[in-house]
């Protein structure tokens, strides 16, 4: 058996000593996070300032700095706009080194982003973009997709409807990346679990006169009206399909992306029994009723949504893979991100996978009615707890590029 000699023996141990001492390398003396989100339109209750908020939160609770150097949080209003958020990452990497892309609510936006940051070895941690596309086709080595995404929101409620009785469905359609992914992936698990589709309407992005689309879905006669859009849009579609009585005609509405900011507009009155799926809830348990607390206190009295929460948990699991990898590169840092688990008051044993998909319990809950509230923001009831594995698309249905050459590598000898 060969053995070193004494002297190569030494040559590699002050190798190994080097390695070791070798000085953390953090890109321009400074990790920047940059929030990019809607700040004033659709999406501002459910992510907009209070994503902001969750941020400094997050980098205050770490100490303000990671390896040594500061860590800075920068925002900016995308507008809905992909054109407007390509511009500012742009920007932001090309002139101001920003680091991480952080939020970015509007699937349109985040797929557009998604390609940026790979192409610049930048990192993308997205909360509040729901296209599933982005642990799919267009997965990245440098992203990891945090709080939900379309398949796990119709996987919920698309498959608790029909159990219930909902087994014909017609669809009111953002129309736009995220709508048409949530429409797509809903009807795949409303066909799965034995119900049909019965037709589609697609609605301009934002919109606020849903009068002739609730015509359409009214007459035909489908059990279930499925809401494939968000934020304002879902607001303003439920509160006139109360103004049509369309409940009380005996047709159910399902809000396939319903924030508690949504239920908080509404009010009990109108969402009562509504029934929901959502990745995280302030009022689950000690812990995540802690840390909403102090975000509360920062936002006048308003709790996180899901996708707030997100924004914490994510950040802070960034800056935990920085310290470990003793680097900001943007490679380095997500892969190290993927072999540490997630254990905080946003998840549980949660775990990246190599697609990027962080994957967690998620919980279809159905909305309170006023008396069974406690007070302001007591608006769930948890029905189900559905664990990761089951709420996820499975890696091996996504075709991301990622999982399929990682498949063809030979096996280690």
């Amino acid at each position: 058996m060969w053995r070193p000699s004494l002297a190569v023996a030494a040559i590699l141990l002050a190798g190994a000593a080097q390695a070791q001492q070798q000085p953390a390398k953090i890109s321009d003396e400074v990790v920047k996070l940059g929030i990019l989100n809607d700040q004033s339109g659709t999406y501002a209750d459910l992510a907009g300032p209070g994503s902001v908020a969750a941020a400094r939160m997050a980098v205050e609770d770490f100490g303000g700095t990671v390896l040594g150097k500061p860590i800075q949080v920068v925002f900016a209003d995308h507008q809905n706009k992909p054109d407007v958020g390509s511009s500012i990452v742009n920007r932001w990497i090309d002139v101001e080194q920003v680091d991480a892309v952080i939020d970015v609510p509007t699937s349109s936006v985040a797929l557009a982003v998604q390609e940026i940051t790979r192409n610049k070895n930048r990192v993308h941690l997205n909360s509040t973009g729901g296209t599933s596309d982005l642990t799919g086709k267009a997965c990245s080595p440098t992203a990891v997709h945090w709080t939900y995404d379309t398949y796990a929101l119709a996987n919920g409620t698309g498959t608790a409807m029909v159990k219930a009785g909902g087994d014909s469905w017609f669809f009111l359609t953002a129309d736009y990346a995220f709508g048409h992914a949530l429409e797509q992936d809903t009807a795949n698990a409303v066909k799965k679990a034995g119900g049909t589709v019965v037709g589609a309407v697609r609605h301009p992005f934002p919109n606020n006169d849903f009068s002739s689309f609730l015509l359409q879905a009214q007459a035909s006669g489908a059990k279930v009206i499925g809401l494939a859009n968000a934020g304002a849009d879902t607001i303003n579609a439920i509160k006139q399909a109360r103004e049509f009585g369309v409940v009380q005609a005996g047709q159910q509405l399902a809000g396939l992306l319903v924030f508690l900011s949504d239920v908080h507009a509404l009010g009990l009155d109108t969402t009562q029994g509504l029934t929901l799926t959502t990745g995280w809830y302030w009022d689950r348990d000690e812990r995540s009723r802690e840390w909403a607390k102090r975000f509360a206190e920062r936002m006048n009295g308003r709790m996180p949504t899901m996708v707030q929460a997100g924004v914490y948990s994510a950040i802070t699991h960034y800056l935990n893979a920085i310290k470990a990898a003793g680097t900001d590169e943007a490679k380095t840092v997500v892969a190290q991100m993927k072999k540490m688990p997630v254990n905080d008051f946003f998840a549980q044993n949660g775990k990246i996978r190599e697609d990027g998909r962080m994957v967690h319990d998620m919980f279809l809950v159905q909305v309170k009615k006023p008396e069974e509230s406690k007070g302001p923001w007591d608006y769930y009831k948890v029905v189900r707890t559905i664990p990761g594995d089951e709420a996820f698309r499975p890696m091996n249905q996504g075709n991301c590029p990622l999982v399929q050459q990682a498949e063809a590598q030979p096996a280690p000898r």
